[in-house]
Formats: C-alpha cells, sequence, structure tokens
C-alpha cells in the first residue's frame, strides 16, 4: 500500500516575526509544500502577545498529529507560548536568514 507523504508527516506551522506578515514565510512554505510536508503560516495580528498566541494556538488546533512550531525573531516568543499544547512536538527558532552563496 502507497503511503502518502502528507499524512505521515507532522504538520509545520510557521509564525512570522514583528513589523511583517505571514507573506514572509512564502517562499519556505512552498519549498515545504513541494517536499511533502503540511505547512501552514500564521497570520498574527501583532496587537497583543496574547493575540498573537490565540492566532497561533488556533492554527496548531486545525492541524492533524503531531506540530512543530517554527518563530522567525518575536515569532520566537509567540512559538515558546503557544508550544505548551500537547500536539506540539518541537519549537524551531529563526534568528535570521542567510542567503545562499551565489
Amino acid at each position: 500500500m502507497a503511503t502518502n507523504a502528507n499524512t505521515t508527516r507532522g504538520a509545520i506551522v510557521l509564525v512570522h516575526g514583528g513589523f511583517v506578515d505571514g507573506s514572509g514565510w512564502e517562499g519556505v512554505y512552498q519549498n515545504l509544500k513541494k517536499d511533502g510536508y503540511r505547512a501552514s503560516i500564521v497570520q498574527n495580528p501583532t496587537t497583543s502577545l496574547a493575540d498573537d498566541v490565540a492566532a497561533t494556538k488556533r492554527v496548531i488546533a486545525e492541524q492533524k498529529g503531531p506540530v512543530i512550531l517554527v518563530g522567525h525573531s518575536y515569532g520566537g516568543v509567540v512559538i515558546t507560548e503557544a508550544g505548551n499544547d500537547p500536539s506540539v512536538e518541537g519549537l524551531v527558532y529563526i534568528t535570521r536568514l542567510c542567503p545562499r552563496p551565489g
């Protein structure tokens, strides 16, 4: 029986930093999807930490199976707070993005 990669891999939830929005994750999102991962981008309202954590928890609740939270900059604070959800299996903190050689 063939297994669909989308059903066997956990979900990756991407959380943006302050002063930006979720569109900054678009390239990463597309690469993850191309590689068979289930990925979502949280569009935080950036009105308060509590509101951003609530928005992230809503996206976590929509996922099936284990979740890896990825946060950039201020998004790291958000994933730290939202990461206590029982379906979250890991947190990844991105402090900066580096260009590829060439």
